[in-house]
């Protein structure tokens, strides 16, 4: 009889405790989905309706809203941000798993060093590096083309990829390394047919890392490139800004469409994300 109460009230403590955490789940979607929500909704509503209605659904649906953002400018700023985006992915991935590769498999009294300073890579601010990257630019010839944002954002983004893939790497059992230069693999084959194919979800973590901060860099975005040419969706959103008026419905129907590949990347590889994070930092 003891046993059964205990068993029960043990139970309800669970219930309770489990009653909480939806609470807490409900208030982080709520705080996170509803500006997203928010954000589409006044994108469908038409200059006045959005200050005079702020919190009710679109009287009338404006669609139009997205044709009038996509052909003001948006299409090629998201070109834009596509290309700088997924040349920063290729960089990062390709220099990033090559140097984790040599970090984890080669001993050397270089390897601290080179760890140390990917370390003091990471805690380096990019606002710091703001004027001598600028003039560094112009110096080398690119400064307002997409390759001024392509350089700094590979930079930026290689050290803690460097930390991570190798810290993923070092999980790998030698016995795979040795059993394939036994058969006659070389050093990069090793690296390309047994550690890139294992390591796919810290790599493909890497890619939604780097994804994001490409899409929604601002600072070098605004500062490197004059050119409405090469700008990129969150600098050239800032051209929907006008000094009398703002469109409003626009210029967030302009935010949704950049937000949408984000939105899609992230639900789609959320359980590689979360699998490549927690098994990447246990076994570094």
């Amino acid at each position: 009889m003891h046993k059964t109460k205990n068993y029960n009230s043990n139970r309800d403590k669970l219930g309770a405790g489990g009653v909480s955490i939806y609470i807490f789940l409900f208030i982080g979607i709520v705080i996170i989905v509803y500006p997203l929500f928010w954000m589409v909704m006044s994108s469908l509503k038409g200059y006045s309706e959005i200050y005079n209605s702020v919190w009710s659904l679109p009287s009338k649906w404006l669609f139009s809203n997205y044709t009038v953002a996509w052909e003001k400018g948006i299409s090629n700023y998201f070109v834009n941000s596509f290309i700088v985006t997924l040349v920063t992915i290729a960089g990062v991935i390709v220099i990033g798993s090559l140097c984790a590769y040599g970090l984890s498999r080669y001993k050397s009294k270089w390897i601290n060093i080179t760890l140390a300073l990917c370390v003091g890579g990471m805690m380096v601010n990019p606002q710091v590096c703001l004027i001598p990257l600028y003039m560094l630019l112009q110096n080398v010839g690119i400064h307002n083309t997409l390759f001024a944002l392509i350089l700094p954002y590979i930079a930026f983004r290689l050290p803690l990829s460097i930390l991570l893939i190798r810290s993923y790497f070092l999980g790998i059992p030698k016995e795979l390394e040795e059993s394939a230069r036994i058969d006659g693999c070389t050093s990069f084959g090793v690296y390309w047919r047994i550690f890139m194919p294992i390591s796919k979800p810290i790599i493909l973590t890497t890619v939604v890392l780097t994804a994001y901060y490409a899409w929604n860099e601002f600072i070098f975005a605004i500062i490197f490139i004059d050119s409405d040419k090469y700008k990129t969706i969150p600098s050239g959103l800032m051209n929907f800004r006008d000094a009398l008026q703002t469109d409003w419905g626009v210029l967030l129907a302009g935010m949704a469409i950049s937000a949408l590949p984000m939105v899609i990347m992230l639900i789609a590889m959320q359980k590689h994300l979360v699998r490549g994070m927690s098994e990447g930092s246990l076994k570094g």
